[in-house]
């Protein structure tokens, strides 16, 4: 199989902070590859060039054929075929949860109303919801808001996702409600990468395992590395999160 994102010795510094120091690594369709490593190690960084969020100062990055390091990309077809999820909902308050998910549908997808609230509803009842269609975020438990917001970019069939530490403002509660939903998704196949801290969740769902330590991949493997770490660093790692 061809790999559909590709990340390709990408280097990236913030000023005088060399954060990416020749990060590569390959996502199959349908796998689910969660990232881990200290704070600063360079996990939602490198997230974050997948989607153009930052630029890169070196190397390359291809998802689902597109060039994402190409000074000309084209942005809409990038993030339509790439589904992004923050730590922070970034839900609109005055919508319905309804009405926010209908919201790029309507506008970057030209959908009409119809449409798109089938749409919104599709989704609301993958993650849960279907009975909150109507409700307010301010009314939604942390957790609902982020499955909400998981929702929203599921609404526009992205071919991958990317989740960048989507449970570590929620307690332990709601942190499963959302972890539950993401174990559908890769159940399903959805192409996935995510920085996360729930190792347990991390070794029982994804297909590999890539341990970052200062801005370098250090170690790859499936869950199995997380019990017979190959380095003194993920195993110091493992060992602080205990």
């Amino acid at each position: 199989m061809s790999a559909i994102v590709k990340v390709g010795d990408i280097h990236k510094s913030f000023g005088s902070n060399h954060v990416l120091k020749g990060v590569s690594f390959e996502i199959e369709k349908g796998e689910m590859i969660a990232v881990i490593g200290a704070s600063g190690s360079g996990k939602s960084t490198a997230l974050r060039c997948i989607d153009r969020l930052e630029t890169i100062d070196q190397g390359q990055i291809e998802v689902c054929g597109i060039r994402v390091d190409d000074p000309k990309v084209d942005l809409h077809l990038l993030r339509r075929e790439v589904g992004i999820v923050f730590q922070s909902y970034n839900l609109f308050p005055h919508l319905t949860v309804e009405e926010n998910i209908m919201l790029a549908l309507r506008h970057v997808k030209k959908m009409s109303r119809d449409d798109a609230r089938r749409i919104a509803m599709n989704v609301l009842e993958q993650v849960g919801l279907g009975q909150k269609a109507d409700a307010y975020p301010e009314q939604l438990s942390g957790g609902q808001q982020q499955r909400v917001a998981i929702a929203r970019s599921l609404a526009m069939s992205p071919k991958v996702m990317l989740f960048d530490e989507v449970t570590s403002a929620l307690d332990p509660q709601l942190t499963g409600e959302v972890l539950r939903v993401m174990e559908d998704l890769a159940a399903d196949g959805m192409t996935m990468l995510l920085v996360t801290h729930e190792m347990a969740f991390a070794k029982r769902v994804a297909d590999r395992i890539i341990y970052m330590h200062q801005g370098k991949v250090w170690e790859v493997g499936d869950g199995s590395m997380l019990d017979a770490p190959r380095t003194p660093e993920l195993r110091a790692f493992l060992d602080n999160g205990l």
